[in-house]
């Protein structure tokens, strides 16, 4: 069954949650965790679709190529046009709003047959993407806004991503057993980014429903981090001292400056305050979590993976096809598991045969 999916973080809607009471707190966070925490070794995503169109050339709008989620995504989506028989070219954005116009410029100046726009909102485009629908050039998407699959508000054929707010969740929960029902939080954002302040606020209302505490509730952007986080943590620990006992981040980019801070601190790898993303499973995150070195979590996407969905959403576009409806897996990567599912190569990429699948949906 196709389905439409839409990630909500209305004020309304939160307070609602936030006004559920768990009857066991610590068993109902435990059972998430558990549940995301297991190898993914089942295919759910589509077995059927168009055969693969032939020749097409398509163009990669990146982000920020620092950003190691939107690396991950890239590097997926020139495996799977290998494999289906196109040609792409990634243009990197560099992580500011200038750069991701004049890449789009670009983008368009090529004329490609298609476009996916990889890891920034995509209304923040409008004009090129107003452009984009009149050359009748389908774009795809991934976490390109708080809604999944088509957007009709920006044009997006598909927007692809897992179901956020899942994420958000486990990665709270995980915080939540593991202080034994008394974390003291502080949330780490980007409000340039509607799915982050999505994000950001669904994992405050899950503490603050479980029971737990929010410190503090930090807007940084992400394209900033190296500059602002060192001196930031140094800030929020003299702030907060030893009530702070685990930070909450959008994306895993936010500790990679956090441990050099930490450990003139005298933090010990550890130590708290313990670091937990929700999102995107980078390959400094795995490192971290094998080392022990100041994050304990991530919350991983199937980075790959959604690069070979990227394609094939972008196939089903050309033959005039619906979006396949696929909501691909997430994974709580901890040093318990992380060798499994990928983890030896530093990513979440489950063994459930996608390569395979998509392969014999496109007749390859």
């Amino acid at each position: 069954m196709k389905r439409r999916y839409f990630l909500q973080a209305t004020t309304g809607l939160l307070m609602l949650c936030a006004s559920h009471a768990y009857a066991d707190p610590l068993a109902d966070a435990k059972a998430v965790v558990d549940k995301y925490a297991s190898p993914v070794t089942k295919w759910d995503g589509p077995t059927t679709g168009p055969k693969a169109q032939p020749g097409k050339t398509i163009v990669v709008l990146a982000g920020d190529l620092k950003n190691g989620g939107i690396l991950g995504v890239s590097n997926g989506v020139e495996e799977a046009a290998k494999a289906i028989g196109w040609q792409v070219k990634v243009l990197d954005g560099a992580g500011s709003i200038g750069g991701r116009t004049a890449a789009f410029g670009q983008a368009m100046a090529l004329k490609p047959d298609g476009i996916i726009i990889d890891g920034f909102d995509a209304i923040e485009q409008a004009p090129a993407l107003e452009q984009a629908q009149a050359a009748k050039i389908p774009l795809v998407a991934w976490h390109a806004g708080p809604v999944i699959g088509p957007d009709e508000k920006s044009g997006l054929f598909a927007n692809v991503s897992t179901d956020a707010m899942e994420v958000s969740t486990a990665a709270a929960d995980w915080a939540f057993v593991d202080a034994k029902g008394k974390p003291g939080v502080i949330i780490f954002t980007d409000s340039t980014y509607a799915i982050a302040i999505a994000k950001a606020d669904k994992m405050k209302a899950e503490i603050e429903r479980l029971g737990g505490k929010v410190l503090e509730y930090v807007d940084t952007p992400i394209a900033e981090t190296s500059q602002r986080m060192p001196q930031l943590t140094t800030s929020l620990l003299q702030k907060y001292g030893d009530s702070w006992t685990h930070s909450l981040a959008i994306n895993d980019l936010y500790f990679d400056f956090m441990g050099p801070s930490l450990a003139s601190a005298g933090k010990g790898g550890t130590d708290a305050p313990i670091n937990v993303a929700a999102g995107d499973g980078s390959e400094s995150a795995y490192a971290r979590i094998r080392a022990g070195q100041y994050q304990k979590v991530t919350v991983a996407e199937p980075l790959n993976l959604q690069g070979w969905q990227l394609v094939d959403e972008l196939n089903r576009a050309f033959s005039g096809e619906k979006w396949s409806g696929y909501l691909s897996p997430l994974h709580v990567v901890t040093a318990d598991n992380v060798e499994t599912d990928g983890g030896p190569k530093n990513t979440f990429d489950p063994g459930n045969g996608y390569k395979d699948q998509y392969q014999k949906i496109w007749g390859k």
